[in-house]
């Protein structure tokens, strides 16, 4: 067993409680049997003032001792458990309890010693000076007898109590176990999880079987869990997509400089216009990831200002028209006068062109891209790009803004030559949250998506 394992230091805590609640038990235990004889002890000693001041009102009445009177009193004291002997002035014996036991008749004597031939003697004999008006008249000497009934419950209740204890120490040390087992696994579980994930494993899940606290940690790191399998996912793909990308046109200006090289391949304008072009895309690829990098460190280089919206999304339309044009996709613009909004222009425009981009990509001839600007109900300024392209199919929706996410589907193909690495929208929603907005898609497969973004005034 590992000491140092927090199972076994959550049980040694719970044996430890159920150790100290025993321990609470026979120390309550012994003070309650404590009390107890205490108050049997003064009851005992009630017993004796209450024979003392019988003996001494029967001397009173009678000015001399009188046996048969007085042995009613000692064989009722010692039914109660006091052994007693009484002597005159003189220090002689007047009778005892023995003796007054005789003078019982033979039915009471044998009831009486069955009663008190059940007890024990405690202790000796203690002398009581019995006294009229301050004047001597005698003694009485007492010796208590262990009461049966008492000293039988005591030691029921000892043996009650100890079979109590060992069932229920047992019982509490059983469920000490389990329970620290039970308690202890989710987070055995959770460090091996840990330990498959540092070491690469992004499949490794902890089970959740209730909604404590326990469980919605274990919650959390599947959740975690699932993001790192999809971003190690997609870097892999950036790799792969990278690759593509770049291979694509090194060898295209490889097999032209081989060419040329050879003499196969005239160096004139046209083919070196080719080389241009294909370094151009390899140009774009590093602008892209670039781009990437400078939309999440966003937030620490914002030139912000307050400008109108409208005149800002015409001016991006009017720059992006002839592109749309060229595709046959018309783009219409809805913009609501007289809004303002604080952000960096420069990285809104980045923004926006992205969105634009996108829907030019996903929008076959023939269909549209609308841009717009209203007031969004909590007062702040929404503009939206919306296309009637291809949509969204809802198994890739959750994951279009993730880094270098390219969504592939048979109604894409056409568009596959068009290339990119997945990162448009993932610059988008890096750059508008770093404002403090946010970015929100609906979408229909084969309708169209409508991206809008909310950003203070």
């Amino acid at each position: 067993m590992n000491r140092r394992s927090l199972w076994f230091k959550f049980l040694s805590v719970l044996v430890t409680v159920v150790a100290v609640g025993l321990s609470a038990t026979f120390l309550l235990r012994d003070l309650m049997v404590k009390d107890f004889i205490v108050f049997l002890e003064t009851e005992m000693e009630d017993r004796v003032g209450w024979l003392t001041a019988s003996l001494v009102g029967s001397f009173e009445n009678n000015l001399e001792w009188k046996t048969e009177e007085i042995s009613d009193e000692l064989a009722w004291a010692a039914m109660m458990g006091i052994e007693s002997r009484l002597y005159d002035l003189e220090g002689k014996l007047v009778t005892d309890t023995d003796r007054a036991i005789e003078h019982l008749p033979f039915y009471m004597q044998k009831r009486v010693r069955l009663i008190v031939g059940d007890r024990e003697a405690i202790g000796t004999f203690m002398p009581n000076s019995l006294s009229i008006g301050g004047t001597e008249i005698g003694r009485l000497d007492v010796r208590f007898h262990g009461p049966g009934k008492e000293t039988q419950y005591i030691k029921s209740s000892n043996r009650f109590l100890l079979v109590s204890v060992v069932a229920l120490g047992g019982v509490a040390l059983i469920l000490s176990f389990v329970f620290s087992r039970r308690l202890t696994k989710p987070i055995q579980e959770l460090t091996v999880a840990s330990s498959a994930l540092a070491s690469g494993d992004f499949t490794h899940r902890v089970g959740v079987t209730s909604w404590d606290e326990i469980s919605q940690l274990a919650r959390s790191f599947n959740t975690m869990a699932e993001q790192l399998a999809i971003q190690d996912a997609l870097r892999k793909k950036l790799s792969s997509n990278v690759a593509h990308e770049l291979r694509t046109p090194l060898g295209a200006v490889r097999g032209e400089l081989e060419g040329m090289i050879d003499g196969l391949i005239p160096p004139h304008k046209d083919n070196l216009r080719s080389m241009y072009d294909e370094i151009g895309r390899m140009h774009t690829v590093l602008d892209g990831m670039e781009e990437l990098a400078q939309a999440e460190a966003s937030g620490l280089s914002l030139n912000t200002r307050s400008f109108e919206i409208a005149p800002f999304l015409q001016g991006i339309a009017e720059r992006y028209k002839k592109m749309f044009q060229e595709r046959n996709v018309s783009l219409f613009l809805d913009l609501a006068e007289g809004l303002s909004i604080t952000a960096d222009p420069e990285k809104m425009s980045q923004v926006v062109i992205n969105l634009l981009s996108n829907a030019l990509k996903s929008t076959p001839a023939g269909g549209s891209v609308t841009v717009s600007s209203k007031p969004a109900e909590d007062g702040r300024v929404r503009f939206s790009v919306a296309d009637t392209g291809v949509g969204i199919a809802p198994e890739h929706l959750p994951f279009i803004f993730e880094r270098f996410y390219r969504a592939n589907s048979a109604n894409s193909a056409s568009r596959a030559s068009e290339g990119g690495l997945g990162i448009g929208l993932t610059i988008v929603k890096e750059l508008v949250e770093a404002h403090g907005g946010e970015v929100k898609v609906k979408t229909s497969l084969d309708q169209g998506s409508v991206f809008t973004v909310i950003l203070s005034a």
